[in-house]
């Protein structure tokens, strides 16, 4: 146990000493005056910053293009098993909108006195039910659509 404090505190001090260096050293002379360089450098370095300038700008407005069929084929199946895959929560949907008219008619033909306080009842819980599906058919449609 103290042999691995005293290994731990000399790497925290080796650590602690070294200092960092540049990535890249750059030779004094690689920097010019401005007055020096010709017209000419100035044209191409305005050209090279356009350019530059010019790629940043559409790097991320534009959507990949894929370079063969096989490629896009793949996409679009990939697209449609998410599609599926998300649309199996509209089971769900289906279930728990059965579950609920039939607990209204369990209530129903063991009390018919409260038969409109029950349907107010049922009506919520379909719409709550509903609601969930229809979310689960938006995310489906999401997944194929973009």
């Amino acid at each position: 146990m103290a042999s691995t404090r005293v290994l731990a505190s000399r790497l925290a001090s080796q650590m602690a000493t070294k200092v960092a260096r540049p990535a890249v050293r750059v030779p004094a002379r690689a920097f010019t005056v401005a007055s020096k360089a010709s017209p000419m450098q100035a044209v191409k370095r305005q050209q090279m910053s356009s350019i530059i300038n010019a790629t940043k700008r559409t790097a991320f407005t534009q959507k990949r293009a894929y370079s063969s069929e096989i490629a896009n084929a793949m996409v679009e199946v990939s697209k449609n098993l998410g599609m599926g895959t998300a649309a199996i929560g509209l089971t769900g949907a289906g279930i728990g909108i059965g579950l609920v008219f039939a607990a209204l008619l369990n209530g129903v033909a063991r009390n018919p006195a409260l038969r409109g306080q029950l349907f107010s009842y049922a009506i919520l819980g379909f719409a709550f039910v509903e609601a969930i599906g229809l979310f689960d058919l938006m995310v489906a449609l999401m997944a194929k659509f973009t």
